[in-house]
């Protein structure tokens, strides 16, 4: 079977990448192909991240295995797409270029027959350019993740009247 791919850039303009690519391909396979079809030269350091409907950030598929051996990672070249994608889990996230943070959502579009003449993977449709730069990360906070409120008035400029002991050592 063929699994057909829409991979869309996080950006403010429509930029995506329609892609098929066979289901015993592995993970690092699909790398390659979103990095040729966006023109990138595939050098950089990626992840794909499993993700539910709301787009949230699941567990990491590594192109290479940078945990020292402390924990058990999960890498592209041993990981097939059919392993983690299938029509009750459609979506990941693929972060290229940790520095730069490209940062994509993939997101199955249909599973299909293998169709004679066709080499795959198979860039089916582009629509848009990547911009010079990797759009910046806007993180947002919810209220609940901000801390407490302090408004004790505190100037912590003024060492006299911070009350502790200054020989403390």
């Amino acid at each position: 079977m063929i699994y057909r791919f829409r991979v869309i850039l996080d950006t403010e303009e429509d930029v995506f990448r329609d892609l098929e690519i066979d289901q015993t391909a592995t993970l690092e396979d699909f790398h390659n192909a979103i990095n040729q079809s966006f023109g990138f030269d595939g050098g950089e350091m990626a992840s794909f991240y499993k993700s539910d409907d709301q787009w949230n950030q699941g567990e990491e598929i590594s192109l290479f295995d940078m945990s020292d051996g402390a924990m058990q990672v999960r890498l592209m070249n041993e990981t097939l797409v059919e392993d983690v994608i299938s029509e009750a889990e459609t979506r990941l996230l693929y972060v290229y270029d940790f520095l730069s943070m490209w940062r994509f959502m993939v997101e199955l579009g249909e599973i299909a027959e293998r169709e004679e003449g066709i080499t795959y993977p198979n860039l089916m449709f582009v629509h848009g350019q990547i911009p010079d730069q990797a759009p910046e990360i806007a993180f947002e906070a919810d209220e609940d993740d901000m801390g407490p409120e302090f408004d004790d008035d505190l100037d912590i400029d003024d060492l006299d009247n911070l009350n502790f002991d200054q020989n403390w050592n």
